[in-house]
């Protein structure tokens, strides 16, 4: 019999009923460090005295009352954004998925607008991760992610990973676009090249593609900046946001130049509870405390720590790790061929830690961006003897 909850999910046998900080203390009582933070989505911990005010405060005036109104707290954080970044618009999802979707449409509606109705065909990458939702699936190329669910939706070329070549060769008359993800997060923490960037954004202005990021897991503050292309000093021009931007209420947005956007107008796109008051208010906080002075130099300083510190434990056990990844407070260790990450993540459970496992054989350290330095430190301690606890298993 099928049980209630739809079975989609391999869940691991606990269950939490609160949270502080960097923890979470299961129905049993006990204590488990968290560095998934709801895979890079707590991003400033559970139980954010911040955040709850915040969403207290606005659940005491009003919760929802639909886009047929002007929301005074959409507006301010559409506002904070697009003060901030590259953007000139911003439409509010409560998803990555939902961002994914637009982000496509968006560029669609822009060729053709400007007369270019052939450009629909969009670029992607192998290891691709932009959520579930039938472009999204159709934008990943993988049996695992598409199989039962054809016809796929057209208009999606997979290129390999960091193939400039095959970008160049595929870009034509007919390109909308370019989406990519800075970092790779379900993929394995791979991040793509500052140069690569660059040469993507070339592609895209010499063929008059668009260029979309897909900052849902590498965004808001988890490498160190506001979001991850800064550090390539790379612009898009059509950005989907979701996860920490909410820290943990369900928030996602599209943000984009006026050029990028400037086909959509009244009646083109629309969302029910996107930007809702409650969700926006959250993310304002949100915003408001990662763009204060000193929260990303502590960041990258926490970073830096954790970095060195995850070196010194894959050498300490060569048998099980192969070398660390990625940037910021989103970091993956590699695991050896002879060990899987999923076992890693079993054997963190046993040490009362949450780590999380992607594509690549690679386990990911997601933590909550307030994760205090003794709890840095009791993170490399508690992997080293999970570690530890693999090693023996290991022949000879």
């Amino acid at each position: 019999m099928i049980p209630s909850v739809l079975p989609t999910y391999n869940r691991a046998p606990l269950s939490f009923v609160k949270g502080e900080g960097s923890w979470l203390i299961d129905t049993e009582g006990r204590r488990f460090l968290d560095l998934c933070a709801g895979i890079a989505t707590t991003s400033l911990g559970h139980a954010n005295p911040d955040l709850v005010a915040a969403l207290t405060e606005q659940a005491n005036a009003v919760w929802h009352v639909s886009n047929l109104y002007t929301i005074p707290q959409q507006q301010k954080l559409a506002d904070m954004l697009v003060e901030n970044t590259f953007a000139d618009t911003v439409f509010f999802t409560n998803s990555g998925t939902e961002a994914c979707e637009l982000a496509v449409k968006m560029a669609r509606k822009h060729q053709h607008d400007a007369g270019h109705p052939e450009k629909t065909q969009i670029l992607t990458f192998t290891g691709n991760f932009h959520g579930r939702s039938s472009a999204a699936i159709a934008a990943s190329g993988t049996e695992k992610m598409a199989k039962g669910f054809e016809p796929l939706l057209p208009g999606f070329t997979i290129l390999p990973f960091g193939d400039l070549d095959a970008v160049k060769a595929a870009a034509n008359e007919t390109t909308a676009a370019i989406l990519i993800e800075p970092i790779q997060g379900e993929g394995g923490i791979r991040p793509l090249p500052d140069d690569q960037l660059k040469a993507l954004r070339e592609i895209c202005d010499a063929t008059g593609a668009l260029l979309i990021f897909d900052e849902v897991q590498c965004g808001m503050g988890r490498t160190g900046r506001l979001f991850a292309h800064e550090w390539s000093g790379v612009t898009p021009d059509i950005m989907m946001v979701a996860k920490g931007i909410g820290g943990g209420f369900p928030l996602g947005a599209v943000m984009a130049t006026e050029h990028a956007a400037s086909g959509m107008v009244a009646g083109t796109h629309g969302s029910t509870y996107g930007g809702n008051p409650l969700g926006c208010a959250v993310g304002a906080k949100v915003m408001e405390i990662v763009t204060s002075d000193g929260f990303l130099d502590d960041v990258n300083r926490k970073a830096g720590m954790l970095r060195q510190k995850l070196e010194g434990l894959v050498a300490a056990h060569p048998d099980v790790f192969d070398h660390v990844r990625g940037q910021g407070l989103m970091l993956g260790l590699v695991c050896k061929p002879a060990v899987q990450a999923a076992d890693v993540v079993k054997a963190g459970y046993a040490q009362e830690m949450l780590l999380v496992p992607a594509a690549e054989n690679t386990v990911r350290l997601l933590p909550a961006l307030t994760i205090g330095d003794d709890e840095l430190a009791e993170t490399v301690t508690r992997l080293d003897r999970a570690a530890a606890s693999l090693d023996m298993t290991q022949p000879a």
